[in-house]
């Protein structure tokens, strides 16, 4: 199957997942569930969310698939996930050899990207996926990992009303 035909697909499986997830927690884990398994270079699907209150800030590991992960907790100015939630722009790293501001947590790594989640207009937190190919993101994947983040945005702030 073609990837921009998955792509298409999938997107309309977060749509579908979006509305049926009771609580945010589901569709963040259904999120890292159906990337993981059906974007075959996904390998590692993951959120981090800012803790409340935290100081310094820090993000903390919430739902996520693949293999264990030493950083559960990032502090806000620290890796590609810090530098990701600090700026609120997504971050693609076609290598992340290649940027000092990777924290390695498994050798075969290759690229990255880190989407942020907003709530009212601020980050709470960040999709984070890890792929063992090279430059594995084109701009069809981060169209795809930004409407993931957006899904569990709005999910997020139905939450809190």
């Amino acid at each position: 199957m073609p990837v921009a035909t998955r792509i298409e697909e999938v997107h309309k499986e977060m749509t579908a997942l979006a509305e049926a997830a009771p609580t945010s927690q589901d569709l963040m884990h259904g999120v890292c569930k159906l990337l993981h398994e059906r974007m075959l270079k996904y390998n590692w699907v993951g959120f981090y969310m800012l803790e409340p209150g935290a100081r310094p800030p820090m993000l903390v590991l919430g739902a996520f698939l693949g293999a264990m992960t030493p950083h559960t907790r990032i502090p806000l100015n620290q890796g590609i996930c810090g530098a990701a939630a600090s700026s609120g722009q997504t971050i693609v790293v076609d290598d992340v050899s290649k940027d000092p501001r990777y924290l390695a947590c498994s050798l075969e790594t290759k690229s990255e990207i880190v989407v942020p989640v907003f709530v009212k207009g601020r980050v709470v937190g960040e999709l984070d996926i890890d792929s063992h190919f090279c430059a594995a993101f084109a701009v069809e994947d981060q169209q795809l990992v930004q409407y993931c983040a957006m899904l569990v945005g709005r999910k997020l702030e139905k939450s809190i009303r």
